[in-house]
């Protein structure tokens, strides 16, 4: 019953917790990083540094400011990332020859080498969510969809206007 004795349900409530979309996404999130972490740890990587393994994997050399562009991370919360991965042996920045005001970001032999076990890891949780692998693709091009439109509501805000 909702306050004043009314019955209430989910529809008549905009404000009702299990109808916001930002709150199925950030436990959605937290739980799949959760199933994430056993899986990386023998790697030696954090769920955020498998992110950027994954980036360099795809399209090293790279640019600092690119990385961060393919990842949707400013530069402050990167470059964090970058340190421990190179302390680690697996990454190396250096000024980009073709800019020296650039950096740029290569893997080291250890980090490609790295790759060959990374490659157990999306079957793997795909094996412990125990979901279908189509509904899983359907879900992904979903939030990449929920991405966009999120970030173009924010690139044109109508309280700028």
């Amino acid at each position: 019953m909702g306050s004043g004795g009314q019955v209430s349900s989910e529809l008549e409530d905009p404000l009702a917790l299990e109808q916001q979309v930002c709150f199925a996404l950030s436990v959605a999130a937290r739980n799949v990083v959760a199933v994430y972490r056993p899986l990386l740890q023998p790697l030696g990587l954090t769920h955020p540094q498998y992110l950027v393994m994954l980036a360099l994997w795809q399209h090293e050399p790279v640019s600092v400011s690119e990385l961060s562009r393919l990842l949707s991370l400013d530069p402050g919360t990167l470059s964090p990332l970058l340190k421990r991965l190179e302390a680690s042996g697996l990454l190396l920045r250096d000024r980009d020859r073709s800019d020296e005001r650039s950096l740029a970001v290569t893997l080291t032999g250890q980090g490609r080498a790295l790759r060959a076990q990374a490659e157990k890891i999306p079957p793997a949780v795909v094996a412990r969510l125990g979901m279908d692998l189509d509904e899983l693709h359907a879900m992904r091009d979903s939030l990449t969809r929920v991405i966009a439109a999120a970030q173009h509501a924010f690139d044109h805000d109508p309280a700028d206007d």
